[in-house]
């Protein structure tokens, strides 16, 4: 199955530039694609005919100056390293992983989310980059902290560090029980309000993900927060949700540090 000139596909970004790095998140609309996976689904693992995933692949390659790099994602907290060409000998064959960094530039990294967040990290000169998926256990078990980790292996001098939070689930709608509250005891002790009581469903919270995410960063060191602000579950043109329909495809959120011919 081919993509034809005529299809495209829309994208979310940040509102502010950052030097040296471009990055985006898709959303479902553009490419190819049949319910519930329409249209522009990236996720080989979410049930879609294979053949329609890698057309919509090269759709997305057209916008990047290379081949991402795919992860089989776990909700754990392993990063890998992007610049390691054993790890990613075969992009049908991706690492599980959670979160990547580069120090190379149009190094692609990518990862799938709907409804988890996407999380893109640099420094302020734009010389290391690392890109996370972090579902609540995955931020409460420490993927961000092990991808900044990685990112000062890589790169001992980065500082000014600043991060992107992509769409994920908003507050609104991420319904949880005792034991996912529970998991943040920490933050919570900090901001209470990341985690309200829900008034229709008892012993249920509202748990602000994002809020939670945009802490743990500013208690990393990383100040520079920019939240998207964008609702998966409430938005169903526009971005695919697991929570919402159980049955969904995948969107992506892919980050690279431009050539210094960019």
């Amino acid at each position: 199955m081919e993509i034809n000139p005529q299809h495209s596909f829309s994208v979310v970004q940040p509102a502010r530039n950052w030097p040296g790095v471009r990055a985006f998140c898709t959303t479902r609309e553009g490419g190819l694609g049949t319910a519930p996976f329409d249209t522009f689904n990236l996720g080989l693992g979410a049930g879609d005919t294979p053949e329609v995933v890698l057309a919509n692949r090269q759709l997305l390659n057209r916008a990047l100056p290379a081949e991402p790099a795919w992860l089989k994602q776990v909700h754990g907290v392993r990063v890998v390293d992007a610049d390691d060409s054993t790890i990613f000998a075969s992009n049908l064959n991706a690492p599980e992983a959670d979160a990547s960094v580069t120090t190379c530039p149009e190094r692609v990294l990518a990862v799938l989310t709907a409804d988890c967040l996407s999380v893109v990290l640099s420094d302020d000169r734009g010389s290391v980059l690392g890109a996370a998926h972090a579902g609540w256990k995955g931020l409460a078990w420490g993927v961000l902290e092990e991808t900044l980790a990685l990112m000062l292996r890589k790169q001992p001098k980065g500082s000014g560090w600043r991060a992107w939070i992509g769409p994920g689930i908003g507050a609104a709608a991420f319904q949880v029980g005792a034991d996912v509250r529970d998991a943040f005891s920490t933050e919570l002790a900090i901001q209470p309000d990341l985690c309200v009581v829900d008034p229709s469903v008892a012993e249920r919270w509202r748990l602000d993900l994002a809020g939670i995410a945009q802490l743990r960063l500013h208690r990393m060191g990383v100040q520079d927060v920019e939240l998207s602000h964008r609702c998966t579950v409430s938005n169903p043109k526009q971005f695919f949700s697991y929570r919402r329909d159980r049955q969904a495809g995948r969107m992506a959120t892919v980050a690279w540090m431009a050539s210094q011919k960019s």
